[in-house]
């Protein structure tokens, strides 16, 4: 069983950094694979296999946005502390 520090507690916005990274792992996957038979010269994929390719700045956005959600938290914080 592990202890958790307060520090290492969950921070507000660590669960939209999490999700943010994997949709953008998931983007990058299709982004490799729509561009692999450009260099393969096989058939290119269909047009929603390109569209797909759109999460990883949709991924990058939702993880950027949980960390200003962290920034804001830690600020809070640091006011309330004053």
């Amino acid at each position: 069983m592990r202890s958790e520090t307060p520090s290492a507690a969950a921070a507000p916005g660590d669960g939209l950094v999490r999700a943010g990274g994997i949709v953008f792992v998931v983007g990058a996957v299709a982004t490799l694979m729509t561009v692999a038979p450009l260099f393969l010269g096989t058939d290119p994929f269909p047009p929603v296999a390109y569209a797909v390719c759109m999460l990883m700045g949709v991924g990058f956005v939702i993880a950027a946005a949980g960390v200003l959600r962290s920034i804001a938290a830690q600020r809070r914080q640091a006011r309330s502390a004053r």
